[in-house]
């Protein structure tokens, strides 16, 4: 962050002066929505690592990380503080802290502008120290504060010492079940100052220095320095070399390796590595699994745009769900510094002649098109130089449109300017190299027979929300004396209790999905005359719309008398009104909705048009962007995915969550993504395992929000649900030994937190790619040892593709009811290192996995069951984990949820092939694997009334690309019926 470059040159006693008052406590003011302030004291914690507060009736909630704080903005800025009235507050006074992945604001007041000064120069000072740390100095940091928040959690009564039985409930607390006669000894030993019976924290770093010494690493040093307690300089190159699969390494390299990690001053003159810094060499990020090359841009950068995979972003604006939640600027600014190159805008005509950012149809809150605009240009290029894309979703009049283009031009400048951008002398997209720190509007664009003198025409108009029925979209209507705000309070109301029953994430449940249900159920509760038709209640669309696939049965029949220009959309539009600016245009009767488009913003869209799918025409042009919602994706892919492939060589292709995911919950990227779609659209800000596969996916090639599709993907074409889809490219085998795991803590979710039993771990790996490559296996439990437990079993994967696969590592705690969710780190296949390697959980300081990894070339047939034939196979292996699975239903309203459980696995147990259900299903309320009582994977019955599904899209990617409606039915009927 530019911005904090200043405060890493503080003077020594400046930086004291702030530490001492902030350590020392401040009385300040805190600002809450809808409340009186309360007057809290802050202070940093003696490590500084952490904001607290007190009282707090939650006191443990009662703090920020200063890890976690994004930025710390001076005066009145925040939207809480411009609801207090003018002058109500010293704006000097006042500040704000934006923290956590939904940019939570802390909002303060101190008594006198002195002491807010003094709190944001030592915050903004420790977010610099931060910002400029490598991997190595963080990851020592991290360690080192975590033994000391252990320390002072462990001593209950606050002396600063420990007694053996606060030692005893430690040695719970982090999963270590050790005989308590050891746990004494190894206390005594550590005990060596003249207050016997307790540990001070220097002698509570030797006592956790003699627990947590590692007897496979012990064991590797001494396979390789001929049975001695240390490594000479030779010995550590041959392990490099040998082991870690390292080239060129030099004695100097050797020698800087034990200059940072050896503990001890007598080795350390002797040029020798002991086993204390053996294990911190060992557990530093040279040894982590992932490529610390891939920490760089690496990739070739000079292919055309439709060559890569990009960082896409849905709603950007959005802090939470899509009903109810705060649009906020700050979240462009936080998943631009992600890597994300593509975020969305939504346009609406605001009050007084300005447009305004928001989702339409709800209650989310408004922000200014202007303040997007300028946050997007503070922030696109900090990370990277890379091109930024602008997805435009234009709902304004053509008087707003004008100022939109104001705005974008006044403000990028010549960030727009693509002018001197080379394309070469063939037909085809420019390169990211070529963009570096440009901004590319994707937009509709006026039709090139109106000509340039033409100021305005009518263009297409597809808004992601004509998915959802017009019925279920909020407008308000007052009448009797009801005010806008009494109305908007019952919706939220209704909503926020509908929303808390669901409790929706996807988490490890790819069938998490939230559905229409929500959002009729309000509009019951709202529309009186509901009341009179119970039928509307019980079927949901006998009086109030239709749903898409009684629709689909409706037009199939007439589909082949259609022209190509129909919208393949089934567009809800109850207007009867077809002469107001957003007309109608009516083919044999069906309408398509348009919408006026000014020339200005037209014609800042050069090489991301938006188009319908109706709309290709394939002259050669480049440049177009289709836009699918996932569940008519999800079609295309089933379908055409041969042909999908080769449109998307030439061309961009969006694709955005269902209207229907008013939870803003993900759908899985990967099946799109196989398909080569580039733009594949998800919720920032909904953490769960479909951001964790998008993270993994782009931390690679230096998280610059692109990364190069597979070369077979860019040029000639595969079927990537076939059983050998590249049958002349030979396969990738990985044996992956799962060795032991490190300070595994309690599930997140545990009952009785860290009161709980001591863990059960096993591990579970995850190949999740095209369909054949999907299969995960899984380890034996280790009863009672969350802290070191000890698998030592390999398991062994062969990848078809492994230039788009994924390795997911997931770490489980054994239930007898099931299991329990520890943690999970994916990586990508391409950036896995060979040798000994650690594998740190995400978002866990201590917690990881010690591996060995061995990739091999392999030709042939592979001997992996195939995907989609190992989900659906009729008489599944016994001996498989999913086979001895269970779905637990969990209920909410309308249409039910599922969140998964499964049984640990029995010693011994064989690979499970899953055939990697998240690629054939669609996230809707019907769309639900369950297991009969022999664990066989079966479809429940789809209810036609209540499945979310879009027409399948026909006319469609060049014509070529999809079947006439009714071969498309009898296909897909014929599909899921063989399942």
């Amino acid at each position: 962050m530019a911005d904090l470059e200043v405060y890493k040159n503080l003077s020594p006693e400046k930086v004291e002066r702030c530490m001492s008052v902030m350590q020392s406590g401040t009385q300040m003011i805190k600002l809450k929505r809808g409340t009186k302030g309360l007057v809290r004291l802050f202070y940093l914690d003696e490590h500084r690592t952490r904001l607290r507060w007190r009282p707090s009736r939650k006191s443990e909630k009662a703090k920020i990380l200063i890890d976690s704080i994004y930025k710390v903005t001076e005066g009145r800025q925040s939207e809480i503080f411009h609801r207090q009235a003018e002058g109500h507050f010293d704006p000097s006074c006042c500040f704000t802290i934006y923290h956590g992945n939904h940019m939570e604001s802390l909002d303060l007041i101190t008594s006198n502008p002195e002491e807010a000064r003094t709190w944001i120069t030592g915050l903004k000072y420790l977010m610099a120290g931060i910002s400029d740390e490598d991997s190595l100095a963080k990851r020592q940091r991290t360690h080192d504060q975590w033994v000391k928040q252990t320390f002072e959690e462990a001593d209950k009564n606050g002396d600063g010492l420990l007694n053996i039985e606060e030692i005893h409930q430690l040695m719970h607390k982090l999963n270590v079940n050790l005989p308590r006669r050891k746990v004494r000894q190894m206390f005594q030993e550590a005990d060596t100052d003249e207050n016997q019976g307790t540990l001070t924290f220097e002698e509570f770093c030797v006592f956790y220095k003699m627990m947590s010494l590692r007897r496979d690493l012990y064991l590797l040093l001494l396979n390789y320095s001929d049975k001695k307690d240390h490594l000479t300089l030779e010995e550590l190159a041959q392990f490099l070399k040998v082991e870690q699969k390292m080239s060129n390494v030099t004695t100097d390299y050797c020698l800087d390796i034990v200059r940072k990690f050896e503990v001890s001053e007598e080795n350390k003159a002797k040029n020798v590595l002991g086993i204390e810094g053996f294990t911190n060499f060992m557990r530093s990020p040279a040894c982590d699994i992932f490529n610390p090359l891939h920490h760089e841009v690496y990739q070739d950068m000079d292919q055309p745009l439709c060559n890569y995979y990009i960082a896409s972003s849905h709603n950007t604006y959005l802090t939470g769900d899509q009903l109810l939640s705060q649009s906020k600027v700050d979240m462009y600014a936080r998943v631009l510094q992600e890597g994300c190159r593509c975020v969305e805008v939504d346009c609406w005509d605001g009050p007084d002649g300005e447009p305004v950012v928001h989702h339409g149809y709800t209650l989310t809150s408004k922000i200014l098109f202007r303040d997007v605009v300028e946050t997007i240009n503070k922030h696109a290029f900090v990370k990277n130089e890379f091109p930024v894309i602008l997805s435009i979703e234009n709902h304004c009049s053509v008087q707003q449109q004008r100022k939109i283009a104001q705005y974008l031009k006044g403000i990028f400048g010549d960030k727009l300017d693509l002018s001197s951008v080379d394309t070469g002398e063939t037909k085809q997209l420019p390169s990211p190299q070529s963009l570096k720190g440009k901004i590319l509007v994707k937009g509709k664009k006026l039709p090139y027979h109106l000509g340039d003198d033409a100021e305005e025409g009518e263009v297409s108009d597809e808004d992601s929300a004509d998915e959802i029925e017009d019925e279920c979209k909020f407008k308000l209507h007052y009448n009797n004396g009801t005010t806008e705000h009494q109305v908007e309070s019952f919706i939220r109301k209704k909503l926020e209790s509908l929303l808390k029953e669901s409790q929706i994430r996807d988490k490890e449940d790819p069938d998490s999905f939230t559905v229409r249900a929500l959002l009729r159920a309000t509009h019951e509760g709202l529309n009186a005359h509901l009341k009179q038709h119970p039928d509307v209640k019980e079927n949901g669309k006998k009086s109030h719309g239709r749903s898409l696939m009684t629709n689909f049965g409706k037009h199939k029949k007439t589909t082949k008398s259609r022209s190509k220009s129909y919208s393949t959309d089934d567009e809800e539009d109850t207007q009867q009104n077809p002469g107001k600016e957003t007309g109608q245009l009516y083919r044999l009767g069906r309408r398509r909705k348009t919408m006026k488009l000014c020339r200005e913003l037209s014609d800042l869209v050069v090489y991301t048009n938006s188009v319908a799918a109706q709309d290709i025409v394939d002259d050669g042009t480049t440049g177009n962007v289709l836009s699918f919602s996932e569940t008519r994706a999800h079609q295309v892919v089933q379908q055409k995915s041969e042909q999908f492939m080769i449109y998307n060589q030439k061309q961009l292709t969006r694709i955005y969550p269902s209207a229907y995911r008013i939870d803003s919950s993900n759908f899985n990227p990967l099946p799109y993504w196989n398909a080569g779609c580039q733009l594949v659209a998800l919720n920032y800000q909904s953490e769960g395992r479909m951001m964790q596969l998008n993270r993994a996916k782009f931390k690679t090639n230096g998280n610059c929000g692109y990364v190069l599709k597979p070369q077979q993907m860019c040029k000639g074409t595969f079927n990537p649900y076939s059983g050998d889809p590249l049958p002349a490219n030979p396969k990738k085998q990985l044996i992956l030994k799962v060795i032991s795991g490190q300070q595994l803590p309690k599930p997140p979710d545990s009952m009785f937190g860290d009161r709980g039993e001591i863990i059960d771990p096993f591990v579970e790996v995850e190949i999740i790619g095209l369909p054949v490559d999907c299969c995960k296996d899984q380890t034996r439990v280790v009863d009672d040892n969350g802290f070191n437990p000890v698998w030592e079993e390999t398991l062994t994967f062969t990848v078809h593709m492994p230039d788009i696969a994924l390795v997911r590592f997931l770490v489980w705690d054994h239930d007898p009811i099931g299991r329990d969710f520890v943690g999970q780190r994916t990586v990508t296949f391409s950036s896995l290192v060979p040798g000994y390697r650690h594998v740190y959980l995400e978002g866990l300081t201590e917690a990881s996995i010690f591996v060995h990894i061995t990739i091999n070339e392999i030709y042939g047939k592979s001997r992996q069951l195939q995907g989609l034939k190992g989900l659906f196979n009729k008489n599944p292996r016994h001996g498989s984990s999913e086979n001895n699975s269970h779905y637990v239903r969990k209920r909410s309203i309308g249409d039910r949820i599922l969140r998964r459980t499964a049984s640990a696995p029995a010693k011994g147990r064989k690979k499970s092939k899953m055939g990697f259900q998240e690629m054939v299903e669609i996230k809707d309320s019907v769309s639900e694997a369950a297991r009969d009582q022999d664990g066989v994977l079966r479809r429940t019955t789809r209810s036609l009334q209540e499945r979310p599904v879009s027409l399948p899209v026909d006319k469609s990617l060049l014509g070529a690309l999809s079947l006439p409606l009714s071969e498309t039915a009898k296909d897909t009927e014929g599909k899921e019926n063989s399942l």
